[in-house]
């Protein structure tokens, strides 16, 4: 025989059906942009260790060991990337890389603990790179920027939808 249990509020069921899949959903942004952060923090300490070396040799000896074209697209963005990073000055690059990493650890904190500033960081600061990102795809298109583009528009759009769904609960009560 079953147990009995007392009806649960109009409501009730979907609205915890709903926070589950809202935690869930803010937990995988949240990995997101943990890994964003971390491959930041990879990134600029690899560039770090070698800021006392001719990065623009490196590089070229990097694409010709992989058996790549320099002249070719992306072997050319790379080289072009090292000269940019060559002519930065190492507190700036610091700095930058510092305020990133920190602002990708905090918002991923946020998100997985369900807190409303991570909410408000994370649709604001993926709001930012839309234009760059829509300026790419149009300069040039290629799937990976499609994909960038409507996933960071998709987490946008995901965590404004809930903040304006908290603030309408807000209202209502």
């Amino acid at each position: 025989m079953k147990p009995v249990c007392p009806a649960a509020p109009p409501g009730l069921a979907d609205a915890l059906l709903h926070g589950d899949a809202k935690r869930r959903a803010l937990r995988a942004i949240a990995i997101l942009e943990a890994a964003k952060g971390l491959l930041a923090l990879a990134a600029a300490l690899g560039l770090f260790s070698l800021l006392h070396h001719d990065l623009h040799r490196l590089a070229s000896a990097l694409i010709s060991h992989v058996g790549l074209d320099p002249g070719a697209h992306y072997p050319g963005l790379l080289l072009k990337a090292v000269d940019v990073l060559k002519d930065t000055s190492l507190r700036t690059l610091m700095a930058v890389a510092t305020v990133y990493i920190s602002l990708r650890l905090a918002e991923a904190w946020g998100l997985w603990h369900g807190r409303s500033w991570g909410e408000w960081l994370g649709a604001l600061s993926g709001a930012v790179y839309l234009p760059w990102e829509a300026r790419h795809l149009l300069h040039q298109p290629g799937f990976i920027s499609a994909a960038v583009l409507l996933l960071n528009a998709a987490v946008v759009a995901f965590l404004g939808w809930e903040l304006w769904r908290e603030r309408g609960a807000r209202a209502d009560s």
